[in-house]
C-alpha cells in the first residue's frame, strides 16, 4: 500500500532531492534558534536520542514510524509530530516504500520571547492532523531553499505557538484592546520603505511594540502579516513596472524582491500565475481586442 500526500499540497518540495541517494538529509540556510531540514530514509533512521530542540514536522511520503515517551507512533502523510525537548525518541520508514518528511527545529528560548511570560506548550499527541496548523508549518518548510525573512519569521512563530497552545491545551494570552495607532505607523513605515529589506528592529522602534505582540495586533487591525503586507506592496510595484515593459530581472531588484526567481514564487502565489504569464496577458488583452 502506498502512502503518499496529494501532490498539489506540496507542489515544488521534491526538487532539492531529486535524483539524490535513497537516504539522505538536506538542511535550510536559517536563522539562530531555528533548523529546518528534509530526510528520506528506507528502514530505521535513527537510534534513541534526545535533543534539546523542539522537533515540529510534517510527514509527506511514506510511514514515519518512531518510539516517544514509551509508546510506538506512527504518521501518516500530512500530519504532524510535535516532540518535546529533552524526549527520547527514534525513527525510521514504517513500510518498505520508504520514508520523506520535513522537520523545523526550534530552541526555546526563541519561543519563550514569542509566548510573552506563559509556559512552553507540551503536546500530548506526539502526532496531530490540523489543516491551518499545517499550512502554518509548511509556509517555513515549504521554500526549503530560500533563506526566511526576518519579518515573515517574527509572524510564523507568533502563528505557530498559537497552535502549539492550542492542541497543549494551554489558553492564550488574552490580547488588550487592539493597538489600532502603532499598526498603523507599522503600516505606513512598510510602505514606504516597501523596497529594500526592513528589519524587525526598525518595526519596534517605529511602533514601540516588541516584534511578536506588533504581529498579532497588525493581523487584527489589517487581516493580514507585516512580512505579507511588504511582499503584495512590492508586487503591486512589480505589476506597474510590467504594464510599462521593463525586463523582468530589473523589475525584481527596483521592487525589492532578491532575483527573479524570488519574484516569481511570490508573485504565483499571490496571483496564480507567472509575472511572464502576466505580461503576455497585458500585451495581448486591450491591443488585441
Amino acid at each position: 500500500m502506498s502512502f503518499e500526500l496529494d501532490r498539489q499540497a506540496f507542489e515544488g518540495l521534491g526538487r532539492l532531492c531529486a535524483g539524490a541517494a535513497e537516504n539522505c538529509i538536506i538542511s535550510a540556510p536559517d536563522p539562530a534558534g531555528m533548523e529546518r531540514i528534509e530526510a528520506r530514509f528506507h528502514g530505521s533512521a535513527f537510534d534513541l536520542h534526545r535533543h534539546d530542540t523542539y522537533a515540529i514536522g510534517v510527514t509527506l511520503q511514506g510511514v514515519q514510524t518512531f518510539r516517544y515517551r514509551g509508546v510506538t507512533r506512527l504518521s501518516l502523510p500530512g500530519q504532524i509530530i510535535v516532540l518535546h525537548p529533552d524526549e527520547l525518541h527514534d525513527g525510521g520508514a514504517g513500510t518498505e516504500d520508504g520514508l520523506r518528511y520535513r522537520m523545523l527545529y526550534l530552541e526555546p528560548s526563541l519561543m519563550l520571547d514569542c509566548l510573552g511570560g506563559l509556559s512552553l506548550p507540551f503536546v500530548r499527541d506526539a502526532v496531530v492532523r490540523d489543516d491551518a496548523f499545517c499550512a502554518t508549518l509548511l509556509s517555513a518548510l515549504g521554500p526549503l531553499q530560500q533563506e526566511l525573512d526576518e519579518l515573515f519569521v517574527d509572524d510564523f512563530l507568533a502563528q505557530l505557538m498559537h497552535s502549539l497552545s492550542r492542541h497543549a491545551g494551554q489558553p492564550a494570552k488574552p490580547m488588550a484592546r487592539t493597538a489600532w495607532r502603532a499598526a498603523a505607523l507599522a503600516r505606513d513605515y512598510l510602505r514606504e520603505n516597501a523596497t529594500r529589506p526592513v528589519t524587525s528592529g526598525e518595526l519596534e522602534a517605529v511602533t514601540g511594540l516588541d516584534r511578536y505582540a506588533l504581529s498579532r495586533h497588525f493581523r487584527t487591525a489589517f487581516s493580514t502579516s507585516p512580512h505579507r503586507f511588504l511582499v503584495m506592496r512590492r508586487l503591486q510595484r512589480a505589476r506597474r513596472m510590467i504594464a510599462a515593459g521593463e525586463p523582468l530581472a530589473q523589475i525584481a531588484v527596483e521592487a525589492g524582491f532578491t532575483d527573479q526567481s524570488h519574484l516569481n514564487r511570490h508573485f504565483k502565489k499571490a496571483f496564480g500565475m507567472t509575472p511572464g504569464r502576466w505580461s503576455s496577458l497585458i500585451r495581448e488583452g486591450p491591443a488585441a481586442a
